[in-house]
């Protein structure tokens, strides 16, 4: 897998967990986000950008402050 997106998968399950959520169901379910979309979003797997742009706004973060945390790593 593409180092990058394992790194963007990584940081959508620290943004979770930061939240208080241990599960990402609750958090998919508290943000009206189907299950298994975050499932895989979190396991890396191929999404799509409005797909990521939903989770930042339930995260309430900017495209800007999402990726200049991954550069920081």
């Amino acid at each position: 897998m593409d180092k990058r997106i394992e790194q963007i998968a990584k940081r959508l399950r620290e943004l979770r967990i930061e939240k208080g959520y241990s599960s990402y169901e609750f958090f998919a379910w508290d943000h009206k986000i189907p299950r298994v979309q975050y499932f895989r979003m979190e396991k890396g797997t191929n999404f799509t950008i409005s797909s990521l742009l939903r989770i930042l706004d339930a995260h309430k973060i900017t495209m800007r402050e999402f990726f200049e945390s991954l550069d920081e790593k």
